[in-house]
């Protein structure tokens, strides 16, 4: 068996640009992606400025991703609406078309791709076994999971920060008038014990994301159909939007999402990238800006100074993500709590100023 120099695990942002970078550093590199074509995982399709610099300083070119121009951001509170301006350039994106380019990209530099190949576990000496039988070891694992974990490399410590929220997507056909209104903007539906983002995409869905208290999903008979009509009352708008569209798939959902929680330690060889690294509220929206800038921080690392780097990259990364996953939390409790939200989302229309104040507080500089 050939050890292989870096094997990636994940196709998503983080581990094709991870991949990417590592490929164009002269580095040997497998890339394996359990899907066998594109898909949407349950994420937005927002991606912030900073996400968008990212990729240009991994050499992508953004005008190419084709994304929807959003440049107004709408809080909707029970009836009330409330609008700003945002204060930086942004999309709305599919991440199937995402995935694909970064996939694509990373391949272009010399990376190896596997389709369809499901990793199960982690064993010793960078050991890594596969649901086809197959069995791949490396001298450096580029761990690109999102959040979901491998036997063997369990995010440690996630049982402290495990909330019992509930992340909920579907892509939806539009109405004329729906689709007119969230033409360039972001909306978001803010609620007790959640929240829910509706942005229209490059390929004219419309991406409906929830996150939710997992009580409140239980309480509809864990329909999220259900749950969305039992919302009524609270997040009328939000009903009215999704009764006007025709589904376009299944409802997607994960459980268990541990928001504010870091990687503070690995072992030598395993780096910890996009979700396995830090996990911020997606109400944040800049997951896939701190995914991207944990790859680039990892694929330098082990460039630089080999395996062994692995250990100070991820205590780095962690000390660096502290603050905005703290603020990306505060931010998810002032949504979550109408006696906070109402008076939050004024004061932000009223100081557009402050939400790039935000972005900046939830930012996480690439090197």
């Amino acid at each position: 068996m050939n050890r292989i120099p870096a094997l990636v695990i994940g196709g998503g942002p983080a581990g094709s640009i991870a991949a990417l970078r590592l490929a164009r550093g002269g580095m040997r590199t497998l890339l394996v992606e359990r899907n066998r074509e594109g898909h949407d995982p349950v994420c937005g399709g927002f991606m912030s400025a900073d996400a968008l610099r990212l990729l240009r300083q991994s050499g992508i070119d953004t005008d190419r991703l084709g994304g929807v121009p959003i440049g107004k951001m709408r809080f909707v509170v029970g009836k009330r609406l409330l609008e700003a301006a945002l204060p930086f350039p942004a999309i709305g994106l599919s991440r199937r078309r995402l995935d694909s380019i970064l996939i694509e990209a990373a391949r272009d530099a010399g990376a190896k791709v596997d389709f369809g190949r499901t990793a199960r576990a982690i064993g010793a000496t960078r050991s890594v076994s596969f649901a086809d039988g197959g069995i791949a070891e490396a001298d450096a694992i580029i761990l690109a999971t999102g959040k979901l974990n491998l036997r063997g490399g369990d995010r440690p410590g996630e049982s402290a920060y495990g909330s019992a929220k509930v992340g909920l997507r579907r892509s939806l056909r539009p109405s004329a008038g729906c689709a007119a209104e969230l033409a360039g903007t972001i909306e978001l539906h803010l609620f007790t014990d959640g929240y829910a983002g509706l942005v229209l995409q490059e390929d004219g869905d419309l991406n409906l994301c929830l996150s939710v208290g997992s009580e409140r999903l239980c309480e509809a008979g864990g329909s999220p159909d259900r749950l969305l009509a039992a919302l009524a009352d609270e997040a009328p708008l939000l009903g009215e939007r999704v009764a006007g569209g025709m589904p376009r798939n299944d409802w997607s959902s994960i459980a268990r999402i541990p928001y504010g929680w870091r990687a503070r330690a690995t072992t030598p060889g395993l780096f910890r990238v996009g979700d396995q690294a830090a996990v911020i509220a997606s109400l944040a929206g800049d997951g896939i800006a701190i995914a991207i800038a944990s790859a680039t921080f990892a694929s330098n690392a082990l460039l630089r100074d080999g395996p062994a780097a692995a250990p100070a990259y991820q205590r780095d990364f962690a000390r660096r993500a502290r603050w905005p996953l703290a603020f990306g939390e505060l931010l998810r409790g002032v949504a979550e709590s109408p006696a906070w939200a109402r008076p939050a989302a004024r004061l932000i229309s009223m100081r557009p100023s402050l939400l790039a104040w935000g972005a900046q507080a939830t930012r996480i500089a690439a090197a």
